[in-house]
Protein backbone atom coordinates (compact mmCIF):
# COMPACT_ATOMS: atom_id res chain seq x y z
CA UNK A 1 0.00 0.00 0.00
CA UNK A 2 1.18 3.53 -0.76
CA UNK A 3 0.22 6.47 1.44
CA UNK A 4 0.40 9.72 -0.51
CA UNK A 5 2.73 12.28 1.02
CA UNK A 6 2.47 16.04 1.16
CA UNK A 7 5.51 16.48 -1.08
CA UNK A 8 5.34 14.16 -4.12
CA UNK A 9 8.76 15.36 -5.27
CA UNK A 10 10.52 13.86 -2.26
CA UNK A 11 11.86 10.32 -2.41
CA UNK A 12 9.41 7.82 -0.92
CA UNK A 13 10.04 5.83 2.26
CA UNK A 14 9.50 2.06 2.31
CA UNK A 15 8.46 0.55 5.65
CA UNK A 16 8.49 -3.24 5.46
CA UNK A 17 7.81 -6.19 7.70
CA UNK A 18 7.48 -9.93 7.17
CA UNK A 19 4.49 -12.05 8.14
CA UNK A 20 6.09 -15.50 8.11
CA UNK A 21 7.79 -17.09 11.12
CA UNK A 22 10.23 -19.93 11.72
CA UNK A 23 8.76 -23.31 12.74
CA UNK A 24 7.80 -24.02 16.35
CA UNK A 25 7.68 -27.32 18.23
CA UNK A 26 4.85 -27.00 20.75
CA UNK A 27 6.61 -29.47 23.07
CA UNK A 28 9.35 -26.88 23.63
CA UNK A 29 6.90 -24.13 24.67
CA UNK A 30 5.16 -23.28 27.93
CA UNK A 31 2.26 -21.81 25.91
CA UNK A 32 0.83 -22.96 22.57
CA UNK A 33 3.19 -21.21 20.13
CA UNK A 34 0.44 -19.92 17.81
CA UNK A 35 -2.15 -18.97 20.42
CA UNK A 36 -1.04 -15.39 21.09
CA UNK A 37 -1.56 -15.98 24.80
CA UNK A 38 -1.18 -13.02 27.16
CA UNK A 39 0.63 -13.94 30.36
CA UNK A 40 2.21 -11.69 32.99
CA UNK A 41 1.59 -8.67 30.81
CA UNK A 42 3.30 -10.10 27.73
CA UNK A 43 1.91 -11.57 24.53
CA UNK A 44 3.59 -14.92 23.87
CA UNK A 45 3.79 -16.72 20.55
CA UNK A 46 6.08 -17.66 17.69
CA UNK A 47 6.94 -14.48 15.85
CA UNK A 48 5.84 -12.11 18.61
CA UNK A 49 9.19 -10.30 18.40
CA UNK A 50 10.15 -11.45 14.88
CA UNK A 51 8.43 -9.46 13.76
CA UNK A 52 4.70 -9.31 14.40
CA UNK A 53 5.26 -6.60 17.02
CA UNK A 54 6.69 -4.30 14.36
CA UNK A 55 3.96 -5.25 11.89
CA UNK A 56 1.39 -4.26 14.53
CA UNK A 57 3.08 -0.86 14.91
CA UNK A 58 2.99 -0.39 11.14
CA UNK A 59 -0.74 -1.20 11.02
CA UNK A 60 -1.55 1.00 14.03
CA UNK A 61 0.32 3.92 12.47
CA UNK A 62 -1.45 3.49 9.13
CA UNK A 63 -4.82 3.34 10.95
CA UNK A 64 -3.95 6.51 12.86
CA UNK A 65 -3.09 8.31 9.62
CA UNK A 66 -6.39 7.19 8.09
CA UNK A 67 -8.54 8.15 11.08
CA UNK A 68 -6.96 11.56 11.56
CA UNK A 69 -6.40 12.45 7.93
CA UNK A 70 -2.66 12.78 8.60
CA UNK A 71 -0.50 12.94 5.49
CA UNK A 72 3.12 11.94 5.83
CA UNK A 73 5.72 14.42 4.59
CA UNK A 74 6.53 12.13 1.69
CA UNK A 75 5.04 9.00 0.14
CA UNK A 76 5.21 5.98 2.46
CA UNK A 77 5.07 2.49 0.96
CA UNK A 78 3.98 -0.23 3.39
CA UNK A 79 5.04 -3.77 2.45
CA UNK A 80 3.88 -6.85 4.34
CA UNK A 81 5.98 -9.71 3.04
CA UNK A 82 6.15 -13.49 3.01
CA UNK A 83 9.05 -15.94 3.03
CA UNK A 84 11.67 -13.77 4.79
CA UNK A 85 12.69 -16.59 7.13
CA UNK A 86 13.53 -18.76 4.12
CA UNK A 87 15.47 -16.08 2.27
CA UNK A 88 12.66 -14.07 0.64
CA UNK A 89 12.73 -15.90 -2.70
CA UNK A 90 8.91 -15.90 -2.90
CA UNK A 91 8.49 -12.60 -1.06
CA UNK A 92 10.70 -9.52 -1.27
CA UNK A 93 12.97 -10.89 -4.01
CA UNK A 94 9.95 -11.93 -6.11
CA UNK A 95 8.43 -8.46 -5.81
CA UNK A 96 11.68 -6.71 -6.68
CA UNK A 97 12.06 -8.89 -9.77
CA UNK A 98 8.44 -8.96 -10.97
CA UNK A 99 6.75 -5.86 -9.48
CA UNK A 100 9.44 -3.18 -9.11
CA UNK A 101 6.89 -0.49 -10.03
CA UNK A 102 5.41 -0.89 -6.53
CA UNK A 103 8.57 0.73 -5.19
CA UNK A 104 8.85 3.54 -7.73
CA UNK A 105 10.52 6.60 -6.25
CA UNK A 106 11.54 4.87 -3.02
CA UNK A 107 14.95 6.09 -1.86
CA UNK A 108 15.15 4.69 1.69
CA UNK A 109 13.65 1.86 3.69
CA UNK A 110 13.14 0.88 7.31
CA UNK A 111 12.70 -2.76 8.31
CA UNK A 112 13.85 -5.00 11.12
CA UNK A 113 17.34 -4.99 12.59
CA UNK A 114 17.77 -2.57 15.46
CA UNK A 115 15.40 -0.53 17.55
CA UNK A 116 16.24 -2.41 20.76
CA UNK A 117 18.34 -0.99 23.58
CA UNK A 118 21.55 -2.23 25.16
CA UNK A 119 22.31 -1.01 28.67
CA UNK A 120 25.74 0.51 29.25
CA UNK A 121 24.90 1.11 32.93
CA UNK A 122 21.87 2.01 35.02
CA UNK A 123 21.24 5.24 33.13
CA UNK A 124 22.79 5.07 29.64
CA UNK A 125 21.80 2.87 26.74
CA UNK A 126 22.98 2.15 23.21
CA UNK A 127 20.30 2.04 20.49
CA UNK A 128 21.60 0.13 17.45
CA UNK A 129 20.22 1.29 14.09
CA UNK A 130 21.06 -1.22 11.38
CA UNK A 131 22.88 0.07 8.32
CA UNK A 132 24.69 -3.15 7.38
CA UNK A 133 24.09 -6.89 7.20
CA UNK A 134 26.24 -9.92 6.78
CA UNK A 135 25.62 -11.87 3.59
CA UNK A 136 24.05 -15.33 3.46
CA UNK A 137 25.86 -18.35 2.07
CA UNK A 138 23.71 -21.36 2.91
CA UNK A 139 25.24 -24.38 1.24
CA UNK A 140 24.69 -28.08 0.76
CA UNK A 141 27.72 -30.31 0.95
CA UNK A 142 27.74 -33.68 -0.80
CA UNK A 143 30.30 -36.40 -0.18
CA UNK A 144 30.53 -39.28 -2.64
CA UNK A 145 32.32 -42.49 -1.81
CA UNK A 146 32.21 -46.24 -2.31
CA UNK A 147 29.13 -48.03 -1.06
CA UNK A 148 29.72 -51.27 0.81
CA UNK A 149 28.84 -53.58 3.65
CA UNK A 150 29.11 -52.12 7.12
CA UNK A 151 31.35 -54.98 8.26
CA UNK A 152 34.05 -54.36 5.64
CA UNK A 153 36.93 -51.87 5.69
CA UNK A 154 36.25 -48.85 3.51
CA UNK A 155 38.66 -45.98 2.98
CA UNK A 156 36.15 -44.16 0.71
CA UNK A 157 33.38 -43.79 3.27
CA UNK A 158 31.21 -40.79 2.33
CA UNK A 159 29.92 -40.44 5.89
CA UNK A 160 33.44 -40.27 7.32
CA UNK A 161 34.66 -37.76 4.74
CA UNK A 162 31.64 -35.51 5.20
CA UNK A 163 31.82 -35.71 8.99
CA UNK A 164 35.51 -34.77 8.92
CA UNK A 165 34.84 -31.85 6.59
CA UNK A 166 32.00 -30.61 8.80
CA UNK A 167 34.17 -30.87 11.89
CA UNK A 168 36.84 -28.76 10.24
CA UNK A 169 34.25 -26.14 9.30
CA UNK A 170 32.59 -26.15 12.70
CA UNK A 171 35.91 -25.66 14.49
CA UNK A 172 37.19 -22.91 12.18
CA UNK A 173 37.56 -19.41 13.66
CA UNK A 174 37.60 -16.71 11.01
CA UNK A 175 39.85 -13.67 11.46
CA UNK A 176 38.50 -10.37 12.75
CA UNK A 177 37.47 -7.94 9.99
CA UNK A 178 36.49 -4.53 11.32
CA UNK A 179 33.88 -2.95 9.05
CA UNK A 180 32.86 0.68 9.55
CA UNK A 181 29.47 0.21 11.33
CA UNK A 182 31.08 -2.17 13.83
CA UNK A 183 34.01 0.18 14.36
CA UNK A 184 31.65 3.12 15.00
CA UNK A 185 29.60 1.17 17.55
CA UNK A 186 32.71 -0.03 19.38
CA UNK A 187 34.20 3.47 19.42
CA UNK A 188 31.02 4.91 20.94
CA UNK A 189 30.81 2.11 23.51
CA UNK A 190 34.46 2.66 24.45
CA UNK A 191 33.82 6.39 24.84
CA UNK A 192 30.84 5.76 27.12
CA UNK A 193 32.78 3.25 29.21
CA UNK A 194 35.77 5.58 29.36
CA UNK A 195 38.20 2.99 28.00
CA UNK A 196 40.69 3.06 25.15
CA UNK A 197 39.63 1.83 21.72
CA UNK A 198 42.68 0.11 20.22
CA UNK A 199 42.13 -0.96 16.63
CA UNK A 200 45.36 -2.97 16.73
CA UNK A 201 44.09 -4.96 19.72
CA UNK A 202 40.39 -5.57 19.16
CA UNK A 203 40.29 -8.53 21.55
CA UNK A 204 41.82 -6.40 24.29
CA UNK A 205 39.34 -3.62 23.57
CA UNK A 206 36.47 -6.08 23.82
CA UNK A 207 37.70 -7.30 27.20
CA UNK A 208 37.56 -3.73 28.46
CA UNK A 209 34.01 -3.30 27.10
CA UNK A 210 32.53 -6.10 29.19
CA UNK A 211 28.99 -7.11 28.09
CA UNK A 212 29.35 -5.30 24.76
CA UNK A 213 31.92 -7.96 23.84
CA UNK A 214 29.30 -10.73 23.77
CA UNK A 215 26.94 -8.51 21.81
CA UNK A 216 29.56 -7.73 19.14
CA UNK A 217 31.45 -11.01 18.70
CA UNK A 218 29.08 -12.26 16.01
CA UNK A 219 29.69 -9.29 13.67
CA UNK A 220 33.47 -9.15 13.94
CA UNK A 221 34.09 -12.01 11.52
CA UNK A 222 32.62 -14.42 9.01
CA UNK A 223 31.04 -17.61 10.31
CA UNK A 224 30.04 -21.08 9.11
CA UNK A 225 28.04 -23.54 11.19
CA UNK A 226 27.01 -27.09 10.19
CA UNK A 227 23.29 -27.47 10.83
CA UNK A 228 22.00 -30.62 9.07
CA UNK A 229 23.33 -34.09 8.15
CA UNK A 230 21.71 -36.86 6.11
CA UNK A 231 23.17 -40.23 5.14
CA UNK A 232 22.43 -43.91 4.93
CA UNK A 233 19.36 -46.11 5.25
CA UNK A 234 20.51 -49.13 7.27
CA UNK A 235 23.11 -49.73 9.98
CA UNK A 236 25.03 -52.40 8.12
CA UNK A 237 25.22 -50.55 4.79
CA UNK A 238 27.85 -47.91 4.03
CA UNK A 239 26.12 -45.39 1.75
CA UNK A 240 27.73 -44.08 -1.41
CA UNK A 241 26.60 -40.54 -0.68
CA UNK A 242 26.10 -38.25 2.31
CA UNK A 243 24.77 -34.69 2.39
CA UNK A 244 24.81 -31.87 4.91
CA UNK A 245 23.84 -28.22 5.21
CA UNK A 246 26.02 -25.36 6.44
CA UNK A 247 24.88 -21.86 7.39
CA UNK A 248 27.59 -19.49 6.17
CA UNK A 249 27.57 -15.73 6.80
CA UNK A 250 30.00 -13.13 5.49
CA UNK A 251 30.71 -9.50 6.31
CA UNK A 252 30.43 -6.85 3.59
CA UNK A 253 33.54 -7.10 1.43
CA UNK A 254 34.60 -10.50 2.74
CA UNK A 255 32.55 -13.04 0.77
CA UNK A 256 35.55 -14.45 -1.08
CA UNK A 257 37.31 -15.14 2.20
CA UNK A 258 34.38 -17.29 3.31
CA UNK A 259 34.18 -19.38 0.14
CA UNK A 260 37.97 -19.81 -0.07
CA UNK A 261 38.07 -20.99 3.54
CA UNK A 262 35.23 -23.48 3.06
CA UNK A 263 36.86 -24.91 -0.07
CA UNK A 264 40.15 -25.30 1.79
CA UNK A 265 38.46 -27.22 4.61
CA UNK A 266 36.57 -29.69 2.38
CA UNK A 267 38.07 -33.09 1.65
CA UNK A 268 38.47 -33.89 -2.07
CA UNK A 269 35.41 -36.16 -2.08
CA UNK A 270 33.13 -33.34 -0.87
CA UNK A 271 31.53 -30.73 -3.13
CA UNK A 272 29.34 -27.75 -2.29
CA UNK A 273 26.45 -25.92 -3.93
CA UNK A 274 24.42 -22.92 -2.82
CA UNK A 275 21.04 -23.42 -1.19
CA UNK A 276 20.51 -19.72 -0.56
CA UNK A 277 23.12 -17.18 -1.56
CA UNK A 278 22.45 -13.51 -0.89
CA UNK A 279 24.47 -10.33 -0.70
CA UNK A 280 25.96 -8.51 2.25
CA UNK A 281 24.64 -4.98 2.65
CA UNK A 282 26.08 -1.72 3.91
CA UNK A 283 25.12 1.94 3.61
CA UNK A 284 26.53 5.03 5.26
CA UNK A 285 25.14 6.23 8.59
CA UNK A 286 24.11 9.70 7.52
CA UNK A 287 21.35 11.75 5.94
CA UNK A 288 18.00 13.22 7.06
CA UNK A 289 16.42 9.81 7.77
CA UNK A 290 19.26 8.76 10.08
CA UNK A 291 19.10 12.13 11.81
CA UNK A 292 15.33 11.75 12.27
CA UNK A 293 15.69 8.25 13.73
CA UNK A 294 18.38 9.42 16.14
CA UNK A 295 16.28 12.41 17.19
CA UNK A 296 13.28 10.12 17.77
CA UNK A 297 15.34 7.89 20.07
CA UNK A 298 16.70 10.84 22.07
CA UNK A 299 13.22 12.36 22.37
CA UNK A 300 12.07 9.25 24.24
CA UNK A 301 15.36 8.56 26.03
CA UNK A 302 17.66 11.53 26.62
CA UNK A 303 20.33 9.09 27.86
CA UNK A 304 20.01 7.01 24.70
CA UNK A 305 22.91 6.84 22.26
CA UNK A 306 21.98 5.80 18.69
CA UNK A 307 24.76 3.90 16.95
CA UNK A 308 25.29 2.13 13.61
CA UNK A 309 24.76 -1.62 13.65
CA UNK A 310 25.60 -4.62 11.48
CA UNK A 311 22.95 -7.32 11.55
CA UNK A 312 24.64 -10.72 11.90
CA UNK A 313 21.85 -12.34 9.89
CA UNK A 314 19.81 -11.06 6.99
CA UNK A 315 16.44 -9.49 6.23
CA UNK A 316 14.29 -8.51 3.26
CA UNK A 317 16.44 -5.38 2.99
CA UNK A 318 18.86 -7.40 0.85
CA UNK A 319 16.27 -7.57 -1.92
CA UNK A 320 15.48 -3.86 -1.86
CA UNK A 321 19.12 -2.83 -2.21
CA UNK A 322 18.90 -4.19 -5.77
CA UNK A 323 16.56 -1.27 -6.51
CA UNK A 324 19.11 1.23 -5.23
CA UNK A 325 17.22 1.75 -1.96
CA UNK A 326 19.24 2.63 1.15
CA UNK A 327 18.08 0.23 3.84
CA UNK A 328 18.05 0.66 7.60
CA UNK A 329 16.68 -1.26 10.56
Amino acid sequence: ARLAGADPDRGALLVHGHLDVVPADAADWQVPPFSGEIRDGYLWGRGAIDMKDTVAVMLATARHFARTGTRPARDVVLAFLADEEAGGKFGAHWLVEHRPELFAGVTEAIGEGGGFSFAIDDTRRLYPIENAQRGMAWMELTATGRAGHGSSPNDENAVTDLAESLTRIGRETFPIRLIEPVRALLEEAARLYGVEFDEDDIEGTLERLGPVSDFMQVVLRNSANPTMFDAGYQTNVIPGKATARVDGRFLPGHEQELTDTIDRLLLPSVTREWVNHDIAMETTFDGPLVEAMCEAVRAEDPDGHPVPYCNPGGTDAKAFTHLGIRCFG
